[in-house]
């Protein structure tokens, strides 16, 4: 009895006990801290490599400005608790005291990273830390042939250390094969470019395409009047956003602009609108803007020229439409000023009763605007009413108008028959006679109708210059209502930039 216990105490004697607190003394620590390195792409850990110091950074500004200038990292606020590792400083900076603390020298700063390929013997690799896995049976052969193409490769720096000045080598003959193929690409995507988008240089060599979209007679006569205007594009008062009416008068800029497109590139837009007549979706298509931004360049620039247009004095005085007369209206007809007509443009239907019966026109039979142009003897505008209610008069839009201020008794005006005014004109008005109650027009009356009416007819050609514009021969929308006086007001304008003049003997005459 007393033999089996004697074993059995030997037996647990020999049996050892587990202690779960033995397994962490495995992991040594630096009394307890657990420091981390501050420097990009460090994994320095005080808790899982003992072998490594974690220092603070220096107190003098000048040493922490080269500490932060060297370890590269951006947005950075140094605390207390930052610090860097030992590995990341020479040997030589580190010193040990006697009881085997390390510090370091009062001018130390780090140099040794991973973008510069650090090295220091002291320091080995934490647990945390990846280890490169040797090959199993390395290939001599393989070696020298590896040698072989590392020497052959241009050596060229991973990354560049701003406090060095590395020297690059490159191979000068592929060097300048990449510049000329670079060259070669940079020139095929301009041309792809401008192939593909819908501008005006895509159309500047066609005289065609010039006079279809803008109506202009070629480029050059375009750019001429693009160098009238471009130094008040400057200036321009932007409609950005309709909804809220806000506008913008800054001076525009690459950076300030607020559509992609160049200003050259919107008046041919607006150009383009006026000549083609194309919806702004179809045009939001062709330039890839938003529709809706195309309706604000839209009415910017019919603001625009209609005040830039508007403010360059058209009406003529006396002597220089004397000057200008041409050989067809001397003698009876030599005190004409100007030669007035009416037209109206197509609009859309309102839902008003009221506004119906209002733009409704019995000439037409269909809801129009009505606007008053005048023209002098030798073809140019010269007066240019607002729209009116397709329902007015001939009489109520020529009283309307305000042309009766600009006339003086000395100023004879040719019109048509609707057109009676003799009350309202201080001047002669030269107008073809009527029938009233007789049978048959006398031969006087026949003749002055017929000498009237193969003057009175250049007025209509140059109307016709204004139809041109497609916009016109379509139903305009109550869309642009708000803005289709202006729109036509800068087509009329325009008709002085763009064509020449109306019966070619009259160039010679004058």
């Amino acid at each position: 009895m007393m033999q089996s216990e004697q074993t059995r105490a030997v037996t647990v004697r020999k049996t050892p006990k587990y202690n779960v607190r033995d397994v962490f003394k495995l992991q040594k620590m630096v009394h307890g801290s657990n420091d981390h390195c501050s420097v990009p792409l460090c994994t320095g850990s005080s808790r899982y490599n003992s072998e490594l110091s974690f220092h603070r950074f220096p107190k003098h500004n000048g040493i922490r400005a080269q500490w932060l200038h060297k370890i590269r990292r951006t947005g950075f606020s140094v605390t207390p608790h930052t610090k860097v590792c030992s590995r990341h400083f020479t040997n030589d900076l580190i010193l040990t005291t006697a009881k085997g603390k390390r510090s370091l020298a009062a001018s130390a700063v780090p140099s040794l990273f991973e973008w510069n390929g650090y090295t220091n013997s002291k320091t080995r690799a934490g647990v945390r830390e990846r280890r490169t896995r040797p090959t199993s049976s390395p290939d001599p052969v393989a070696e020298e042939t590896e040698e072989e193409i590392v020497e052959a490769m241009v050596p060229m720096p991973i990354d560049h250390d701003y406090g060095e000045s590395p020297t690059v080598c490159v191979d000068r003959e592929q060097y300048e094969k990449l510049l000329d193929e670079i060259e070669m690409l940079r020139q095929q995507v301009q041309t792809l470019h401008l192939q593909s988008s819908f501008g005006l240089q895509r159309f500047a060599s066609s005289l065609e395409d010039i006079r279809f979209y803008t109506r202009f007679p070629s480029y050059e006569h375009l750019m001429a009047f693009w160098g009238l205007i471009s130094s008040a594009t400057v200036k321009m008062v932007r409609v950005t956003n309709t909804r809220a009416r806000k506008t913008s008068t800054t001076t525009e800029s690459p950076v300030t602009r607020p559509t992609k497109l160049l200003p050259i590139d919107e008046l041919f837009l607006f150009l383009s609108y006026l000549s083609t007549g194309c919806t702004q979706r179809e045009l939001g298509h062709r330039f890839k803007i938003h529709r809706a931004t195309v309706s604000r360049i839209i009415v910017t620039w019919g603001n625009f020229l209609y005040s830039l247009l508007g403010s360059v004095c058209t009406w003529m005085s006396p002597a220089a439409v004397k000057a200008n007369l041409p050989q067809d209206f001397h003698g009876s007809y030599s005190d004409t000023h100007v030669v007035l007509d009416c037209t109206e443009l197509g609009c859309q239907t309102p839902s008003s009763l009221l506004l119906q019966s209002e733009v409704f026109s019995h000439y037409k039979s269909h809801c129009t605007f009505k606007a008053m142009v005048g023209m002098s003897p030798h073809g140019a505008l010269t007066f240019v009413s607002a729209l009116f209610e397709g329902s007015m008069s001939d009489r109520e839009v020529f009283r309307q108008s305000g042309i009766t201020s600009l006339l003086t008794p000395d100023m004879a005006i040719m019109v048509d028959k609707g057109f009676l005014v003799d009350d309202l004109v201080p001047g002669t008005v030269h107008r073809p006679a009527f029938l009233s109650k007789r049978t048959q027009m006398l031969e006087v009356d026949v003749l002055k109708t017929q000498s009237i009416a193969r003057l009175r007819v250049h007025v209509e050609r140059m109307i016709r210059r204004v139809k041109e514009n497609k916009l016109f021969d379509s139903i305009i929308p109550l869309s642009i209502s708000g803005s289709i006086n202006q729109i036509f007001t800068v087509a009329c304008l325009l008709t002085n930039y763009q064509n020449g003049p109306l019966v070619k003997k009259w160039m010679y005459d004058v």
